[in-house]
């Protein structure tokens, strides 16, 4: 027999079913300070790690992956997207040098279907495995009504720690130093609604066809995750040669770089120390997209940026190499001019465009 509930387009036994079926992805994703496992009302982390601490910072950060749920929906596949969520919080913590200690993540969707609510938490419990962090707890929400049955939007929030004396950011950049970009795995999250106006409105392009550019179809590449470098800036940091770092997101890579900026220094990129990958220049060709809107709303390859001591710079390029993250040095930071104060300037042009 329906009850009420259900009959309203909540179902408490789909919720269960969710449950039980995403608790094996969860507990691979534990810490040794997580306490408890998921069903409780709240998380647990031990923080009594947090006494070798001098001076511990606590780093937070809350996000969500945008419109890229959309072709997730469209495709029927879910299990990436958890790499998106998770890239976008604990790449935001690291900037700072902080490690992201746990996560916690919200599922909004129109109708629980059990198997669909644990693939998306199987990809956030994977992300949070290669991102060092612990999945610590979560809400899925039933909403018939303001969401439709196939419909889902996914957040997150992240806790992270720093020592106060390792602490990156403006203050510790110097004239001199050099930026470094580390390649994106494509378009990650930011900017999907230009890409869906662009390729799949306008051009009426189909998820499903083959572009030879891509040497993929469309929605498999408009899918691909979000690449997680948290493990790399970390160990990147703990060299001390890193002074401030940028996570490349909305707003693209000038906007993001200024924020680690002081306001008497400036940084000069060169476009040509790195070629695109091929979507990019197929969103700006396919829908005549002037570049200077192009590299505001979308990373256009460069997923982050670190500003390191150029005495570091050989080393700092080979620990990256070794966590499996291509990067180059692709600029420096220098004295402003007047009236450049804290700005980027991307000057040159990219190979083949």
């Amino acid at each position: 027999m329906t009850n009420a509930y259900e009959s309203a387009g909540v179902s408490i036994e789909a919720g269960e079913r969710a449950v039980q079926l995403m608790r094996t992805w969860v507990e691979k994703a534990r810490r040794p300070e997580m306490i408890g496992g998921i069903g409780g009302f709240a998380g647990l982390f031990d923080a009594s790690a947090l006494k070798e601490y001098k001076q511990p910072l606590l780093a937070t950060s809350a996000d969500g992956v945008g419109t890229k749920v959309a072709i997730a929906q469209a495709m029927d596949k879910h299990d990436t997207i958890g790499f998106d969520l998770v890239g976008m919080l604990v790449d935001d913590l690291v900037v700072c040098g902080a490690e992201p200690l746990f996560l916690t993540d919200y599922i909004a969707t129109g109708r629980v279907v059990p198997e669909r609510i644990a693939s998306i938490v199987k990809g956030i419990a994977e992300a949070c495995v290669e991102a060092g962090c612990a999945l610590i707890g979560g809400e899925t929400a039933e909403h018939p009504g303001l969401l439709e049955p196939d419909e889902y939007d996914v957040a997150g929030s992240t806790t992270g720690v720093v020592e106060g004396a390792r602490l990156l950011g403006p203050g510790r950049v110097r004239p001199g130093d050099l930026v470094v970009a580390m390649r994106a795995s494509g378009l990650h999250s930011n900017g999907y609604s230009l890409v869906r106006h662009v390729l799949l409105r306008d051009a009426g392009w189909s998820l499903d066809r083959h572009v030879d550019e891509l040497g993929r179809t469309l929605g498999e590449e408009l899918l691909e995750p979000t690449r997680i470098y948290a493990k790399a800036c970390l160990a990147l940091a703990a060299t001390g040669a890193a002074h401030a770092m940028a996570h490349v997101t909305g707003g693209g890579l000038a906007n993001n770089l200024e924020r680690v900026l002081p306001v008497e220094l400036t940084a000069t990129i060169a476009r040509a120390t790195w070629t695109p990958h091929p979507v990019f220049d197929l969103v700006r060709q396919v829908g005549e997209v002037p570049q200077q809107d192009l590299e505001q709303t979308l990373n256009c390859g460069v997923g982050m940026v670190a500003i390191l001591d150029p005495a570091g710079a050989d080393r700092a390029l080979a620990l990256l190499a070794e966590h499996g993250v291509d990067a180059w040095a692709c600029g420096e930071v220098s004295a402003a001019p007047s009236g450049d104060e804290g700005r980027v300037r991307l000057v040159g042009q990219h190979p083949g465009w």
